[in-house]
């Protein structure tokens, strides 16, 4: 009896021990930043919410941009899906809803009012038909950023550079003075669809962007964005990338950036930092090196605002299925402490209100400032037009670049997969 008593408390406690275990829950969280040092603090905010959430593990694991980008599809249809994903919202995410591969989290943002600390305008971007898919972590701009020693080197006051014909004037004295003026990287094609879409939003402003997505004035076909890709077209006439510019994926034209190889890049305000982490020497460009100046305006001014940006809406979504834990880290990692210490290592433009008090470099407060100018943000066309358009904006872009495709034609292979998705 008491042998069969020991046995019974022993099976008791396997069974104990199973439930135990069985309460653990793990969230799988999938990522593609490639700075080291943003990560380690993302991994510290992961080990400080396990801390204080026994039993909830939060395990992150990584996928290079590109490869994230081909293989998202298949991922969301897995039974082992991560839980929380990297997002630029737009197109992209409502495609994703429409999916039905999204958990609706509304009820958790909002009913704690933790949805009342994070900027609306932000908030909106993960929202769909009135319901929250996922949260922003950050807001980005895309303009140029240059090397100060080389611009000094080709003889280029970039202070003047405010007009697209300034630009272009730029280019040919750089060129002149032996300095390869930009680099890009253009195999992954859509740093290149940053010119055409900034040259769109400089000609037409946000009335032509609504009223292409409308139809009206010939669409994407339209003028605005014809003019863009012929204003394109005028600097790639110039020659102004590197050598095979056309094989070189983004972080390889970043570190060539940080290497000091180039005299610009066309880039989210994010390469600021990570510049220096893809550098061969992983120093990059120190800010004394380092400057920046916003995408020119058009000949005749344009019907866009100059205070108008282009750049991106960051985030994270909850798949569908994830657990409830997913959900409370996600609440708990885009919170005002760690948003101020992204803020703080110049990693983030905050989008927590409170958080733009940990911002302390002049790059970054520069960009905040011009973000909260700005009247007019136009998301990524190659996410906010979704994912089957948007690859024909990269697509075309990149062949206006290679010389293989006329702006007209290019104006009009976008209305085309436009109209055939709408």
């Amino acid at each position: 009896m008491r042998l069969l008593g020991k046995l019974g408390l022993a099976v008791a406690a396997c069974l104990l021990g199973a439930n135990v275990a069985a309460a653990d829950t793990t969230v799988k969280w999938l990522h593609i930043e490639v700075n080291p040092a943003q990560v380690k603090i993302w991994e510290e905010v992961a080990r400080s919410y396990e801390a204080s959430h026994p039993g909830v593990k939060v395990e992150m694991q990584f996928l290079e941009n590109e490869a994230y980008k081909a293989k998202l599809p298949t991922i969301l249809q897995s039974k082992d899906r991560p839980h929380i994903i990297y997002s630029w919202a737009g197109g992209v995410l409502k495609t994703q809803v429409d999916a039905g591969v999204l958990e609706d989290i509304t009820d958790s943002v909002k009913s704690d009012g933790y949805s009342d600390t994070i900027a609306p305008a932000a908030l909106a971007a993960f929202t769909q038909n009135g319901r929250v898919f996922g949260l922003p972590i950050s807001l980005s701009q895309v303009g140029f950023l240059y090397n100060k020693d080389l611009m000094a080197k080709g003889n280029v006051d970039p202070s003047k550079i405010k007009t697209w014909d300034d630009l272009l004037g730029a280019v040919k004295t750089l060129k002149a003075a032996g300095v390869t003026p930009i680099v890009v990287g253009g195999a992954d094609k859509w740093p290149l669809h940053f010119y055409w879409t900034h040259l769109a939003v400089r000609i037409g402003g946000k009335p032509a962007f609504d009223a292409a997505l409308k139809g009206e004035n010939g669409g994407f076909a339209g003028e605005t964005f014809q003019k863009s890709g012929e204003l394109f077209k005028q600097l790639v006439d110039l020659q102004p990338f590197q050598n095979g510019f056309l094989g070189f994926k983004n972080p390889q034209a970043v570190g060539y950036f940080g290497d000091g190889k180039a005299a610009m890049i066309l880039a989210i305000s994010s390469f600021y930092h990570t510049q220096r982490a893809l550098a061969a020497d992983k120093v990059g460009l120190s800010d004394d090196k380092l400057g920046w100046f916003d995408f020119p305006v058009v000949p005749g001014g344009g019907k866009g605002e100059p205070s108008d940006t282009l750049g991106g809406i960051t985030g994270w979504l909850i798949t569908k299925g994830a657990p409830k834990e997913a959900t409370d880290f996600l609440k708990f990692f885009i919170s005002k402490d760690v948003q101020a210490r992204l803020a703080a290592g110049n990693f983030i433009v905050p989008v927590v209100k409170g958080g733009e008090a940990g911002l302390n470099s002049a790059f970054m407060k520069q960009i905040a400032a011009n973000l909260a100018r700005s009247q007019y943000h136009q998301n990524f066309y190659d996410q906010s037009l979704g994912p089957s358009v948007g690859r024909v904006v990269n697509d075309v872009t990149a062949e206006i670049a290679g010389g293989s495709m006329s702006p007209q034609d290019a104006a009009k292979a976008i209305e085309a997969a436009y109209k055939q998705g709408n």
